[in-house]
């Protein structure tokens, strides 16, 4: 999965496969977790509406949606 890099405090990068709705988000401290069933919308909502990136993952994916950490 092709990772973008993100202007966060909290977050480097993320990759989506749009196939299977898999959001993967790599975090500062170089850890990475996995999402499962994110629909487009909300990673085109954190991506390029959202005033804070972060703080968008954390109301809106992070406790939402099952996950598990890969890396």
């Amino acid at each position: 999965m092709k990772m973008l890099k993100v202007e966060s405090s909290t977050i480097k990068s993320i990759g989506y496969d749009y196939e299977f709705g898999v959001l993967e988000v790599k975090f500062q401290r170089d850890v990475t977790y996995r999402y499962e069933n994110v629909p487009i919308h909300v990673v085109c909502q954190m991506l390029f509406k959202a005033d804070s990136i972060g703080s968008y993952f954390n109301k809106n994916i992070a406790k939402v949606y099952d996950y598990e950490k890969i890396a």
